[in-house]
């Protein structure tokens, strides 16, 4: 199947400019990918939600449960708050890197694009081989496992997990409700779907192939324009350091699996990102027979970028020094 992908360039100190290109790869490139000498930082967070609100609209076209459910989820007023508090204490209150509405528009899309791949490939998720639903409500669940995963750091990072799991489950009531008039159905649909969204941080693992999505999506949002905010906001360590290092993330049809996930990188620094974070996903999900993982530093690039200049011990950690806060 043929499908236009939206791809997001951001020079700095720009607004986003959006713009349609045919690719008939497949090729998904994650909302916030840069291009080589583009820096995403400024990007409007708007920008980012409505970029990736195209791309699912677009692979949701000829699946209306699935278009119904992602529609009253974005419109459900429970869901916007959680995903807003899951960010305020990720962001505020432990530094770590966005967990709210771009996340979750972000891997949503992402999500889409890795299952329409596995579909063209012949690959049947649990939803069709449970006899629970058709490719249409295999999109819904999909779609929604992916977007609610991360709704538990309101509670507590620790724990979100099964923290999202309670969660989710007035919010996919009134959802499915609406979608599916089968108790029966959308009782087993709506196991699939906290499935997903409790085996997101591989603890338990994913035993479904809906789950490893969420998991893999999930580890594909990992370009700088993520990371940007917990740097500014003082924290110093690889984590932060190696997420400012990935610059794009490419979702295609792959060579010899079905699909290829192609990482550039500014900085070596940066496949730290990819081991700890993407590959973790793969490796332990049923998606690791589907999916290759590609990191490279781009063709131009004769050394590696410089992320930060120095920095000083100050309490428990590193704070940039005053000559680096440029960056």
């Amino acid at each position: 199947m043929n499908r236009e992908r939206l791809k997001l360039n951001v020079q700095v100190g720009r607004d986003a400019n959006l713009t349609r290109a045919g690719t008939p790869e497949l090729e998904y490139v994650t909302p916030g990918s840069g291009q080589p000498n583009e820096v995403e930082f400024a990007t409007p967070r708007v920008k980012l939600i409505q970029e990736a609100d195209r791309a699912i609209r677009n692979d949701l076209e000829p699946y209306p449960k699935a278009l119904r459910g992602y529609e009253l989820l974005t419109a459900d007023q429970e869901a916007l708050a959680n995903w807003d508090m899951a960010n305020y204490i990720t962001v505020r209150k432990l530094g770590y890197n966005d967990h709210g509405r771009v996340h979750a528009f972000v891997t949503g899309a992402a999500s889409l694009a890795i299952l329409e791949l596995l579909l063209e490939a012949g690959v049947r998720g649990d939803v069709l081989e449970s006899g629970s639903g058709d490719t249409d409500d295999t999109y819904l669940v999909v779609l929604l496992g992916t977007m609610l995963h991360d709704i538990g750091n309101q509670v507590h990072r620790t724990g979100h997990e099964a923290h999202g799991v309670a969660l989710a489950m007035p919010i996919l009531e009134r959802v499915l409700s609406e979608v599916y008039s089968d108790v029966a159905q959308r009782t087993k649909l709506r196991a699939f779907i906290l499935h997903s969204i409790n085996c997101h941080d591989l603890s338990p693992t994913p035993l479904t192939l809906e789950g490893g999505i969420t998991a893999v999506a999930d580890g594909t949002d990992i370009t700088k324009g993520r990371g940007r905010k917990a740097f500014a906001l003082g924290k110093i360590d690889i984590h932060s350091v190696s997420a400012l290092s990935i610059e794009q993330v490419t979702i295609s049809r792959g060579q010899d699996k079905p699909i290829e996930i192609r990482v550039r990188m500014t900085n070596s620094a940066g496949i730290f990102q990819v081991e700890e974070t993407l590959a973790k996903k793969v490796i332990n999900t049923p998606l690791k027979a589907y999916v290759d993982i590609i990191a490279s530093a781009f063709e131009n690039t004769t050394m590696d970028e410089r992320v930060i200049e120095s920095v000083h011990l100050e309490g428990k950690g590193f704070v940039l020094s005053e000559e680096n806060k440029k960056v």
